[in-house]
C-alpha cells in the first residue's frame, strides 16, 4: 500500500501520521516544487516537481504514481485539490484512488461566495455576503447589515489579502485595487473547527473531531481546545451528507448566541489535523481502510474533551 502527498511542503506531522499507519507495509512517497519542504524528507521517497500551473504537471504526478504503485494520492493545497478531482479518471486507469471529494465540491469549497450561496439555498446559518458592494451598502442603509464587515477574495486561502472593514470608504478603495472581492459579514462569536472524515466506500460520516479555537496565526489554529457537543456533531453529519463531500474534509464553524454558522470548508487536511490525532482519531487508518476496500465503522466524537493543541516551531537541519 502506497500513499503519494502532493504538495507537501511544511506538514511533517502528516507525513509522519501515514508512515505509522502503514507500519513498514508501504511507502509515503511526498512531492513539492522545492527541495526546501522540509515534509519531504520525512517520507520513504521524494520528488521535485514543476509548479502545479505548469504544462504537463498533472503528467508527471501520473508518471510518479505508475512508476511507485500509488494506491492512493492527496493534496494538502486548496487549488490543487480541484486538479486531482477533474483527473480522477486517469489516475484510476493508472491504478491510484483520488482521495477527495469531487471536482465541483472542490470547487464550490473554494469560492467562498458559492459555498455562501449552497447554504443559504440548503437552510444552513451562515455569514451574509455580498459580491456587489452597491447591494450591500444597500443593506446597511435600511439596517440589513453593519460594521465591521470582512472584505476578502471570494477565491482564496490562509487567510491572504483578508480586511477587516468598519466603514464605507474603506470598502470602495479595497474595491477599487483588487478584483474578486467580496463582503461578509463579521459573526462575533467562538470560533470551531471540525476535522471531519467521511467513508470513501459508506459515503456516511465516521469520525468528527471538534475544537474550540483559542489563537490563530496566518489562517491556521494555533492553540485549541477539544470539545463535544451531539447537536453540533448532527449537524455537521446533516450538512457533509447532503452537500456529498469525501473523505477527509476541514470545516469552520462559529457559534453565536449558541447558533452555530457554517463558514468553510477545505476538502483536505487542515493545519489543526495533529490535534485530532493526538486524541484518538487517526484518519490515515480511515483512509488505508478504504483503499483496502474495508468501510469504517461510525466513531463520531470519540475522543476526551478539554485536550489543548499547543503549536510551536521545530527546525530542520540538512545539507541539500
Amino acid at each position: 500500500m502506497n500513499i503519494l502527498i502532493l504538495s507537501s511542503g511544511t506538514r511533517n506531522k502528516v507525513v509522519q501520521y501515514f508512515k505509522a499507519a502503514l507500519a513498514g507495509q508501504g511507502k509515503v512517497i511526498c512531492t513539492d516544487m522545492s527541495n526546501l519542504a522540509p515534509s519531504i524528507y520525512e517520507a520513504d521517497k521524494f520528488y521535485i516537481v514543476p509548479r502545479m500551473t505548469a504544462p504537463g504537471y498533472i503528467d508527471v504526478i501520473l508518471d510518479i504514481c505508475k512508476k511507485e504503485q500509488v494506491d492512493g494520492v492527496l493534496s494538502l493545497i486548496d487549488p490543487e485539490l480541484s486538479l486531482l478531482a477533474e483527473n480522477r479518471d486517469k489516475f484510476k486507469a493508472v491504478g491510484t484512488q483520488v482521495i477527495g471529494s469531487s471536482y465541483q465540491l472542490c470547487e464550490m469549497s473554494l469560492d467562498k461566495f458559492q459555498m455562501f450561496r449552497w447554504l443559504t439555498e440548503h437552510g444552513y446559518r451562515c455569514a451574509q455576503s455580498y459580491m456587489d458592494k452597491e447591494i450591500f451598502f444597500a443593506d446597511v442603509a435600511a439596517g440589513k447589515a453593519k460594521y465591521p464587515v470582512f472584505v476578502k477574495p471570494a477565491r482564496g486561502s490562509a487567510s491572504i489579502a483578508i480586511s477587516k472593514v468598519y466603514d464605507r470608504e474603506t470598502v470602495e478603495l479595497l474595491f477599487s485595487h483588487s478584483d474578486g472581492l467580496m463582503i461578509q459579514e463579521f459573526l462575533d462569536g467562538q470560533e470551531i473547527g471540525a476535522d471531519v472524515y467521511i467513508d470513501m466506500i459508506s459515503r456516511e460520516v465516521v469520525s468528527i473531531f471538534t475544537k474550540k479555537k483559542i489563537l490563530m496565526r496566518a489562517g491556521e489554529t494555533d492553540k485549541a481546545v477539544s470539545f463535544r457537543d451531539e447537536n453540533l456533531f448532527a449537524l455537521i453529519k446533516q450538512f457533509v451528507e447532503e452537500a456529498g463531500f469525501l473523505g477527509q474534509i476541514d470545516i469552520d464553524i462559529f457559534q453565536v448566541n449558541g447558533e452555530y454558522y457554517i463558514s468553510e470548508v477545505n476538502p483536505r487536511f487542515g493545519g489543526g489535523y495533529p490535534h485530532a490525532y493526538e486524541c484518538g482519531c487517526n484518519h490515515m487508518e480511515l483512509i488505508l481502510n478504504n483503499l483496502r476496500g474495508k468501510a469504517n465503522p461510525c466513531r463520531i466524537g470519540m475522543y476526551e474533551e478539554g485536550i489543548c493543541m499547543m503549536k510551536y516551531n521545530e527546525v530542520m537541519v540538512k545539507k541539500i
